[in-house]
């Protein structure tokens, strides 16, 4: 795959998650005002757009539009336009893709990233997910596609070739790693099997946005990769508490600042950002 160099890059931070605390990072932003206060301070950094994760009052992932609400409009407060605020619709174990579709519907945010394999986890459940993608393409919101593995990819084209994906250039993200035991480490090469997916699914490469995010202490390290591939980058806490030197970072500033500078030494343009 030719590195598209001249396209812009995206660097969207991931401060939270669905399953950190601040037993993990006592700088891991938790209630809506942490979280918007988090937003400005990343934005400063060179972030132009947030995944946000909203929690209950007892501190877990909910997709309830009323606290997610909240979440929106503090995080507005702070940013005004200049971040796209993306929603994620993670299960956790507790939602349905039926209940994560009405989420997105309840809530309509300006983008929302999808696990393909919890929204269509098998035949069964393509035609009520096509019918969503649908009503997400019809309001112009931007539907992130979630993949973890090369055959996820293929999976995916499938699913685009028979018209269940709607929209011509879908935007991705391939997640490298998955909460990682300790000792186990990401390479960063490993994305080239994720591209090489792409290639021969018979599509060709990638025409939409694709981003790249992954777990542990090799986080930089495959987001470097991704910079000089072309692709986006999504970065925070939610993946990593490292930064590329190896020691935990002091705030998901921190580490977006990191890979701000990164983006700019590899020549790459980042993404413009609204006033």
């Amino acid at each position: 795959m030719r590195p598209d160099l001249d396209r812009p890059c995206r660097i969207m931070v991931a401060p939270n998650g669905a399953r950190r605390t601040k037993a993990d990072h006592p700088a891991l932003p938790m209630t809506p005002v942490e979280v918007a206060a988090t937003a400005a301070a990343c934005r400063e950094a060179g972030a132009d757009s947030i995944h946000l994760h909203a929690r209950d009052g007892k501190g877990r992932h909910t997709l309830a539009k009323h606290v997610y609400d909240s979440y929106m409009t503090h995080v507005r407060r702070a940013v005004g336009s200049s971040m796209r605020i993306q929603i994620t619709t993670e299960a956790v174990g507790r939602y349905t893709p039926v209940q994560q579709m009405q989420a997105v519907r309840d809530i309509r945010p300006d983008e929302v990233s999808l696990a393909i394999r919890e929204i269509i986890p098998d035949e069964a459940h393509e035609s009520e997910a096509a019918a969503f993608l649908a009503w997400l393409h019809e309001r112009e919101i931007e539907p992130q596609f979630i993949l973890y593995s090369p055959d996820e990819i293929r999976r995916f084209h499938d699913l685009c070739r028979r018209g269940i994906v709607a929209g011509d250039a879908p935007s991705v993200i391939f997640v490298l790693g998955r909460y990682l035991d300790a000792g186990e480490a990401v390479e960063p090469r490993a994305l080239m099997d994720y591209l090489a997916a792409y290639e021969s699914s018979g599509i060709g490469a990638p025409t939409g946005r694709w981003m790249v995010c992954a777990f542990g202490r090799e986080e930089t390290a495959c987001l470097t990769m991704s910079a000089c591939l072309g692709g986006d980058i999504r970065v925070g806490f939610e993946n990593s508490l490292w930064l590329g030197n190896g020691r935990i970072a002091e705030s998901n500033e921190a580490k977006v600042d990191e890979i701000r500078q990164l983006v700019d030494s590899v020549g790459r343009a980042r993404f413009a950002r609204s006033a």
